[in-house]
Formats: C-alpha cells, structure tokens, sequence
C-alpha cells in the first residue's frame, strides 16, 4: 500500500491538534513537512526526525495525563512549569536513538513516493 505523504501527514497532524497538543510546533511542523518535494535528503531525515520525535512527545504526554491523577499532577509545581520541557528532552532523546525507526521509515517511504510522483508513477506496493 503506497502512502499519500501530504494526506496522511497533514490528517496525522490534524488530529494531534485536535487532542490538545502544542498548536505553535505542529503547524511549525506542518510547514516543514509541506515543503519537501525539492529537499535534500538531509532535510527531509530531518524533517522526519522532528516529526517522529513530535509524535513521541504526544504520546508521553498523553500516557502522563492517562496515568498520574489530575490532583498529584497539580501538587508539584516543577513539572507544572517544566514538565513540557522534560518530555520534549524525553521525546527528542528517544527519537535520536533511531531505535523506534520511525523517522527511517517515513523517509523511506517519502522518498519512494516521490520519486515515483517525479517518474509519473502511481505505483501501489503489495503488503507482505
């Protein structure tokens, strides 16, 4: 299955919007992905870098709401005030460690769709 890069990531980033997270670096983020078709290869391993590590943020942030109680998150003012910082650090960390492959994947598959949209191509891949 080919996978529509513009679509997919701007619904992707569409609803992590809609479930509260940081709207200034998502749309810093959208902008930075939407502008990609002439990007070196080096931008774009960037450009998914920030997206797999914006994605890792969102996810911590989500299992801390899910796990810690609203009362014990609002006793302690430190994470109050830098608690974003913490697992932005967390999420970036991990997503530098390339372990997940996120980021390797989607410049895998940005690369294959467009060169295939530069060749003319709509070619559809099988899954295994």
């Amino acid at each position: 299955m080919g996978i529509s890069m513009n679509t997919d990531l701007n619904a992707v980033m569409n609803k992590l919007n809609a479930s509260g997270t940081s709207e200034a670096k998502s749309s810093a983020l959208s902008s930075k992905l939407s502008n990609l078709e002439n990007a070196s290869d080096e931008e774009l391993m960037e450009a998914c870098r920030s997206f797999e590590s914006y994605l890792i943020e969102t996810v911590l942030q989500k299992t801390k709401d899910a796990l810690v109680p609203k009362d014990e998150d609002e006793e302690n003012e430190y994470m109050k005030m830098f608690g974003d910082k913490l697992y932005e650090g967390y999420a970036k960390t991990i997503a530098e460690s390339g372990q997940l492959g996120i980021a390797q994947k989607l410049f895998e598959a940005m690369k294959r769709d467009y060169g295939q949209a530069a060749a003319g191509l709509n070619i559809e891949t099988k899954e295994e």
